[in-house]
């Protein structure tokens, strides 16, 4: 049988320019006119199953936009698990590397979503935390011929660190989102991130520091600089974002254009998943322009409701962004 499959890997190891090592999970979303209080059970108005998880969402928002992409992840050997493969499939993301285990189920979200388009989140990771190191040597191929990495922390932080030292040692870039964030991140994230890109919460997290506008997401991201990354990137929702590189260390507010929000859920993922294609396919760019336009089509995101289904395709935008 793996005779047979070498050549499929073969051709897959040399289209997968953004590979994803991280997380699925099925989105169980709730949509009701306001959060409810602790203990308080109210009535919502419509409820709906969808695909999340960090991993995946980034891995097919650069999809939708023309990637050739490849997800590493683990899912459960159940219906959720199915389904989530069926439609990597269709957004045309490589399975080779989707692994499913009896172990543990699919990880589940379950989400509510107020009429501003706030929500409240919980997660549980399930089978994404038995994703591990054998599974990462198996995946080695794909992940060490990539343009661009991008990981997460809904996996095993572990798992997260080791495949980022698997692609820089093979001179793939490395993009991390730090989400959820952990106080006591291991400093060994820091100096294997070529571009560290977090929001503001998790900025807080990280430093201790309080981050409500551009000029304290400066100077967070200039701890994170202190700290060894290359690149630090601060989303601020509707305030855009801030950049800071050791190259330009005076932090640059890349602001975005107001819109109305219908459902924030992803739209952090949406705006990785664009920079990652930028980065892969768009390497002459400055970076200011990628953050510009992956600004842009994040906000686009917001503008629908759902996670994935709010991604705009890349025959849905306009051509000056590619």
């Amino acid at each position: 049988m793996a005779a047979s499959g070498e050549p499929r890997r073969q051709c897959q190891e040399e289209v997968a320019a953004v590979v994803v090592v991280g997380s699925c999970m099925t989105d169980l979303v709730s949509l009701t006119s306001r959060l409810p209080k602790t203990g308080e059970t109210i009535h919502g108005h419509k409820f709906f199953i969808g695909f999340g998880g960090k991993g995946a969402n980034q891995c097919v928002q650069a999809a939708k936009l023309g990637a050739k992409t490849s997800m590493v992840c683990k899912v459960g050997k159940d219906s959720f698990g199915n389904d989530y493969i069926e439609n990597f499939k269709q957004n045309g993301i490589s399975t080779e590397f989707t692994y499913q285990t009896k172990d543990a189920a699919t990880g589940a979200a379950s989400i509510i979503v107020n009429d501003e388009g706030q929500n409240i989140i919980v997660i549980v990771a399930g089978a994404n935390l038995l994703l591990n190191t054998e599974d990462l040597k198996e995946a080695a191929s794909v992940i060490s011929q990539a343009k661009v990495m991008i990981c997460q922390l809904e996996i095993t932080p572990a798992t997260s660190l080791e495949a980022l030292t698997m692609a820089r040692s093979n001179g793939v870039k490395t993009l991390f989102n730090p989400a959820p964030a952990i106080a006591d991140l291991d400093p060994q994230f820091y100096s294997l991130s070529d571009v560290f890109c977090c929001n503001e919460s998790e900025a807080e997290t990280l430093t201790g520091l309080t981050v409500d506008n551009p000029e304290e997401a400066g100077k967070a991201a200039t701890v994170f600089l202190a700290r060894g990354c290359k690149v630090v990137i601060i989303t601020l929702g509707d305030k855009g974002c801030v950049l800071l590189s050791q190259t330009e260390p005076v932090p640059k507010h890349i602001p975005t254009e107001k819109v109305k929000a219908v459902d924030t859920t992803g739209a952090g993922d949406s705006f990785v998943g664009a920079l990652a294609f930028y980065m892969a396919y768009y390497p002459n760019l400055s970076l200011e322009e990628m953050l510009r336009r992956s600004n842009f089509i994040a906000a686009i995101s917001v503008q629908a409701a759902g996670t994935q289904s709010s991604y705009p395709y890349k025959k849905d935008l306009p051509p000056t962004l590619f």
